[in-house]
């Protein structure tokens, strides 16, 4: 399973970013998709996730700001984030949590290569 990253950059704060990730690759069925960030000296932690059904979860911080969406059939998830803080710099992952056969129960990890996101004050 490959998971492909794009939409990262350099933007000033109030502004907006879009991050794009396709999943590819040979499994039965992504059981959610979701974005981790970590920045310079710190722990990877969740930005937000979504399911197959669409429930999303969100991290405090972004909440409001951000918003996620996916496309089942495209096997695609989209992270829409407005009113960019510079504390929101980070490089960006993209997850799945992918189920590789039908019969499997406990869904396997995948990440992105990660995509800078630069909020400049």
């Amino acid at each position: 399973v490959q998971l492909q990253a794009s939409g990262g950059g350099l933007v000033q704060a109030g502004g907006s970013l879009r991050l794009s990730c396709a999943a590819s690759g040979m499994f039965s069925s992504i059981v959610a998709m979701g974005w981790y960030r970590q920045a310079p000296e710190k722990q990877r932690e969740l930005v937000a996730i979504i399911t197959k059904g669409s429930s999303t979860n969100y991290a405090d911080s972004v909440k409001g700001r951000f918003t996620i969406s996916r496309d089942n059939a495209k096997n695609t998830v989209l992270l829409q984030m407005n009113s960019l803080k510079p504390n929101d710099t980070a490089v960006y992952y993209c997850n799945a949590k992918v189920l590789m056969t039908p019969w499997q129960t406990i869904p396997v990890n995948y990440w992105g290569q990660g995509t800078q996101v630069t909020v400049s004050s």
